[in-house]
């Protein structure tokens, strides 16, 4: 009779004991799926330049959502794979890459690139305690510490879609007067149709009162320019409602020997 009152007096607690690790072992799943969602996100949100020593250009590396792509700039070529958060590690795929020959100090720069990033599982940590511009530490084959600085991308800092536009820039910029006196760029918009074709160019050129995000202008250069323009949400009174990012050059002419 004794045993069967201890047996009942200890098994509450056993099976309070299994619950409670239970619950802990539910909870601790919950933290490291929501801290994986958390640091994917970051990934994504911003661009990520590393600085070799000695180098002249950096490695730049853009997470992308769409079929899980990261491409890397490495100052060479340009290379790319999948990538995936598994077990707290980077998980990258088969790099592909273009074919360019460089200088050999930056061909030295894309094998080590390589050997970063192509087919291995990668420990990160993530310091974002500053936000304008977090660190991504990843660990190298050698376990070396390789530091990229973060820059946010234009869609998380705007939070909207890019529209994708195309202006013709003049050499010549003109005097005038925006919220104060200012030069502007002279503009004119074209549109392709589907087979890259022009098939609308502006007829008279317009003064352009913002700036181009990444644009550098040069007197002796007509270009057309690929430009992402996005919506800004509540923008100030003198503030434009659009932001302008240069996404890549199409065409450029040197005007200055004509």
């Amino acid at each position: 009779m004794k045993l069967k009152f201890l047996i009942a007096a200890i098994l509450p607690f056993a099976l309070a004991a299994c619950q409670s690790s239970d619950i802990q072992r539910v909870t601790d799943t919950v933290v490291n799926v929501v801290q994986q969602q958390n640091a994917q996100q970051s990934l994504l949100d911003y661009q990520w330049q590393y600085q070799p020593e000695g180098s002249k250009k950096p490695i730049v590396l853009s997470f992308q959502k769409e079929d899980q792509r990261l491409s890397i700039a490495t100052g060479c070529n340009n290379q790319g794979t999948t990538w995936q958060i598994i077990n707290g590690q980077i998980r990258t795929g088969q790099l592909v890459s273009t074919m360019m020959a460089c200088d050999p100090a930056l061909m030295k720069q894309e094998q080590f690139s390589s050997s970063v990033f192509n087919q291995r599982s990668i420990a990160f940590k993530l310091e974002n305690s500053n936000p304008e511009q977090p660190r991504l530490t990843l660990t190298g084959p050698n376990n070396e510490q390789l530091v990229f600085v973060g820059s946010m991308t234009p869609e998380a800092k705007y939070q909207s879609r890019a529209e994708t536009i195309f202006l013709e820039i003049s050499p010549e910029t003109k005097s005038c007067v925006g919220v104060a006196p200012q030069n502007c760029l002279q503009v004119r918009e074209i549109k392709y149709d589907d087979k890259g074709i022009k098939s609308q160019v502006d007829k008279d050129w317009t003064l352009f009162y913002d700036q181009i995000q990444g644009f550098q202008h040069d007197s002796n250069l007509r270009q057309v320019v690929r430009i992402k323009r996005y919506s800004i949400k509540n923008p100030a009174a003198d503030q434009s409602k659009y932001a302008y990012v240069k996404d890549m050059v199409v065409e450029s002419e040197d005007v200055s020997k004509k």
